[in-house]
């Protein structure tokens, strides 16, 4: 491409020509009754350490730069490749990254995010998050129980749960449980609409999808963005970051923001980026996925993407392609937005919704205001973990197995101890051996953590439950069934096989001590897993 300036203002075309939805800017701007979404100069850096000891270097890498945008009720793609900052923007815009780094504004029509803004707002994570032991039905009710006002009463609460399912179209399998590895659940599909549901719960007026088409058959990742596209007419903003869509999702989108390399090279109508492209000199081929075609001209594909360029004394044009001596091409359509006027008219908008408000210095990272009391979550917690527990209770009965065994056999080894000291050494290294092995067997308290902690993480800043809410209930719903259960048939049948406890004299406070140390080592371990 040569270094001519190119006319990049593209008129607005009343006609559908690229049989895209007719939903032109002005169509846009007719939304005034759901939420408004603006951010204003988004620039977020990261700190990235390498090397070892001390030769270990710090770079500060740059995710996002003066990223401008109006998010209105519709469908909001975020569309761009890998390592472009989508999932970094639609994080930036959900509250949900590091201050740290982190500049810009972002303003909720027109006024700062309040500071229960990730209460109130939906994010649907691209992993399914929901506990897979339980049914639907029962993870929704989680949902409600912990983040609806405890002024609803349980009927209306119900209400609210059987509303969301018949909205989502979830009526047929409400009773059915969700599924894990082990467990065969509901479909891809029905297990990510379950995942929007949790967050439909608190009816927001915002919902952010994280590539909500992951994992999914062409089909069913249709059949998703129809049911988003059926709630965005209700006045939801949606907003959602996306790979590659195919050309019948493609053309359900409002609104779409392009981005690589962590700079803007589109935000505006969907249907108008074709004809914005086309003006800087890249042209769709026929029958091409948009999407793809948009993705190509990013990475700079020439194969797929062809340009178009007049020659200085007005011949014909030529097909060439681009010179390893331009500028960047990434560089070059930064540029090109910069001086559209799709760009302008944003930044005049900008500027009439913020309104003076981006002067204000009022931190939104505040601390969560929680819809329920720590008994109230408590409560939920332990309960959800004992279903969790009878959903899947091949661990809790191997590891019963495993110490009734492991008794019976240290029984085998130091039956019928003698009154000498041969038998008073044997005493002593059974009593190390028997406390060792209940302080060691808490160890798989771990895998609770590594289990769960997306889910953990997920509803933690959604704001349903507190971290001592989440801590004392799993110690609670785990303690009884996976701790001192083992722990008190372990030290039977010691007690019975071996004559130690009898001759001490002290059986009870044995036991009893026993049963402590499982306990602390099994708190300890927890307590070092969640301050890690």
């Amino acid at each position: 491409m040569s270094s001519r300036s190119y006319q990049v203002s593209v008129p607005v075309s009343k006609r559908n020509t690229n049989c895209i939805p007719e939903t032109t800017s002005n169509d846009l701007k007719t939304f005034t009754g759901g939420a408004v979404l603006s951010f204003h100069n988004i620039c977020y850096r990261v700190t990235v350490k390498s090397g070892f000891l001390l030769r270990r270097k710090t770079v500060e890498k740059e995710i996002l730069k003066n990223i401008n945008g109006i998010m209105k009720p519709g469908l909001n793609a975020i569309l761009g490749p890998t390592g472009g900052g989508k999932s970094s923007l639609l994080d930036v815009l959900a509250a949900r990254k590091d201050p740290h780094g982190l500049s810009g504004d972002v303003l909720i029509n027109g006024a700062p995010r309040p500071a229960d803004f990730k209460c109130n707002s939906g994010y649907v994570v691209q992993d399914d998050v929901v506990m897979g032991t339980l049914t639907v039905r029962e993870n929704l009710q989680f949902s409600a129980a912990l983040r609806l006002p405890t002024t609803m009463t349980n009927h209306e609460k119900n209400e609210r749960i059987n509303m969301v399912i018949q909205e989502l179209g979830l009526d047929k399998v409400a009773d059915s449980k969700v599924g894990t590895q082990f467990i065969r659940g509901v479909s891809g599909g029905e297990r990510k609409r379950t995942s929007i549901a949790m967050e439909l719960i608190t009816d927001p007026s915002i919902l952010f999808l994280d590539e909500p088409t992951t994992g999914l058959d062409s089909s069913t990742a249709n059949a998703v963005l129809l049911l988003l596209k059926r709630m965005s007419k209700q006045g939801r903003t949606i907003i959602f970051s996306i790979h590659q869509p195919r050309y019948s999702i493609f053309k359900l989108f409002d609104s779409l923001t392009l981005l690589a390399s962590g700079r803007l090279m589109f935000h505006g109508p969907a249907q108008e980026a074709l004809g914005y492209f086309a003006s800087t000199g890249y042209h769709c081929e026929p029958y091409n996925n948009p999407a793809d075609f948009f993705l190509d001209v990013i990475n700079g594909d020439s194969c797929a993407v062809v340009l178009n360029r007049e020659d200085t004394d007005g011949e014909a044009k030529e097909t060439e392609e681009p010179s390893k001596t331009d500028t960047p091409l990434i560089g070059k359509l930064t540029e090109f937005y910069a001086n559209s006027s799709f760009f302008k008219e944003t930044k005049a908008e900008l500027e009439q919704l913020s309104g003076g408000q981006r002067k204000k210095k009022i931190s939104v990272y505040k601390e969560i205001t929680y819809a329920t009391s720590f008994c109230h979550q408590l409560r939920w917690i332990s309960r959800r973990s004992f279903k969790n527990l009878l959903g899947n209770p091949q661990a809790s009965i191997a590891q019963i197995i495993v110490t009734i065994v492991l008794g019976l056999v240290i029984g085998a080894i130091f039956y019928d101890l003698k009154n000498d000291p041969a038998g008073i050494q044997n005493r002593a290294g059974v009593l190390f051996f028997l406390t060792t092995n209940q302080c060691f067997s808490s160890v798989s308290a771990v895998e609770l953590l590594v289990v769960e902690k997306k889910l953990f993480i997920h509803e933690y800043i959604s704001g349903y439950y507190r971290v001592s809410s989440y801590f004392f209930g799993k110690l609670l719903s785990d303690l009884l069934p996976m701790r001192m259960l083992p722990s008190i048939i372990f030290t039977s049948i010691t007690y019975f096989l071996l004559d130690i406890f009898r001759a001490v004299g002290k059986s009870q406070n044995r036991c009893a001590l026993a049963l402590m140390a499982s306990v602390l080592q099994h708190s300890s371990i927890w307590l070092c897993g969640f301050a890690a």
